[in-house]
């Protein structure tokens, strides 16, 4: 019942404030049809149900089964399972994202078809599935973050010299959207699982498993930025 309650009084945050605003300024600026407001506010409705529907589920099964996931792969002792398994749910879990399907049908309609939804989406998953084994790899054998974000970023920095124009600013907002709210609590999960079971001393305080996200987001933008090359 106090999950019900927490994730209720997130989404009422979450919403309000942007209902607020656009009825403000409907009122003092730009005042729309009356019949625009109304779907405006059908759609906040349904929105906020979604969004509470779906913080239930993160809450009530995706985090916990990722991180379980997480601690039961390292007692197989086998570090291309661990690998591979963080190639496998990097892919589905980010065909899965939102976020990344309405980015991919904006690109297709201003490219008019140039750049395929499909292939953008697939082009995105595999980027960051990539860098999620690599993230268990370094978690494996305790490479240090920052040596691989930044052999990552030097990566992205000499490639967008090569790459045409139009991909740079579409890689960027590839590497944001696989952010969204189906990949990061997955990901997170299973690696913070993966770091406390394998180093548990470490890990008392939490943060041997942060970090993934943000080292998993290069992938997208690489990508995207070889999809460029290619084209």
């Amino acid at each position: 019942m106090d999950n019900v309650k927490n994730t209720f009084k997130e989404v009422v945050a979450a919403i309000m404030p942007v209902t607020i605003v656009v009825i403000f300024l409907q009122i003092a600026i730009i005042r729309l049809p009356a019949e625009a407001l109304l779907q405006f506010l059908v759609g906040v409705f349904f929105v906020s149900i979604g969004f509470f529907l779906f913080l239930l589920g993160v809450n009530a099964g995706l985090l916990p089964i990722g991180e379980l996931i997480g601690k039961r792969l390292p007692r197989t002792k086998n570090a291309w399972l661990i690998i591979g398994t963080g190639l496998l749910l990097g892919i589905v879990v980010t065909i899965a994202e939102p976020d990344l399907r309405v980015l991919a049908t904006q690109i297709d309609n201003v490219s008019d078809g140039a750049i395929s939804a499909t292939v953008l989406i697939l082009s995105v998953s595999l980027g960051l599935a990539i860098f999620v084994a690599l993230a268990m790899v370094r978690t494996l054998f305790n490479i240090p973050l920052h040596f691989v974000l930044l052999a990552g970023y030097a990566a992205v920095f000499l490639l967008s010299f090569f790459v045409p124009e139009a991909f740079v600013p579409i890689s960027f907002d590839s590497g944001g959207v696989t952010t969204g709210p189906m990949a990061v609590p997955f990901i997170l999960a299973l690696g913070i699982g993966v770091a406390s079971s394998l180093r548990p001393r470490d890990s008392k305080d939490g943060t041997e498993g942060f970090g993934l996200i943000g080292l998993a987001s290069i992938g997208p933008i690489l990508a995207v930025m070889i999809l460029g090359v290619i084209f």
